[in-house]
């Protein structure tokens, strides 16, 4: 099947793309758009999902079990009780989501964007790189036993913040 018609079937018939989904264990719907939905009760394992936009949309009960959601983009979204076991999440946006009781364990957050996002439900003890994430003084955490050991989300300045002021103040004489 094409990617389109596979995302038709994930947006309004969720039964058929079970049956296509158990068929094919290799299913690739990068870049796909499915922002402005609302989801639930889906089993997405093993998708390829990198540079899919999910902007906007309503996640609930998703299994997104060792998917490769490189880049992806939950902008604005509102997640509830999805599974991000071993995900790849390199890079993915979570600006300004909404991310209620999700797992993310053995996902990898390197270079994931939680600026602005409310994580105060969400497990991320045994996630991988999420000392490599960016993220800000909005972003909510959830309670210290939910997030890695070596964590420290006090620390919201990435490498790119970094501030050049001795340059910029220092005179040549």
């Amino acid at each position: 099947m094409k990617k389109e018609e596979l995302v038709e079937l994930i947006l309004n018939d969720k039964e058929t793309f079970k049956v296509q989904h158990a068929k094919n264990n290799d299913i690739n719907l990068s870049e796909s758009d499915l922002s402005h939905s609302n989801l639930e009760n889906m089993d997405f394992t093993n998708i390829d999902f990198s540079e899919t936009s999910f902007c906007e949309t309503i996640l609930s009960n998703i299994k997104f079990i060792d998917c490769d959601l490189t880049g992806a983009d939950f902008s604005r979204a509102q997640l509830s009780e999805c599974d991000f076991s071993g995900a790849l999440l390199n890079s993915a946006s979570f600006n300004y989501a909404i991310v209620n009781y999700c797992n993310f364990s053995d996902a990898d957050m390197s270079g994931a964007n939680f600026s602005e996002a409310d994580l105060s439900n969400s497990d991320f003890s045994t996630s991988e790189n999420l000392e490599s994430s960016r993220f800000d003084e909005g972003t909510i955490w959830p309670e210290t036993e939910k997030l890695p050991e070596d964590f420290d989300c006090s620390y919201n300045y990435d490498l790119s913040s970094l501030r050049e002021d001795e340059d910029n103040n220092s005179e040549i004489y």
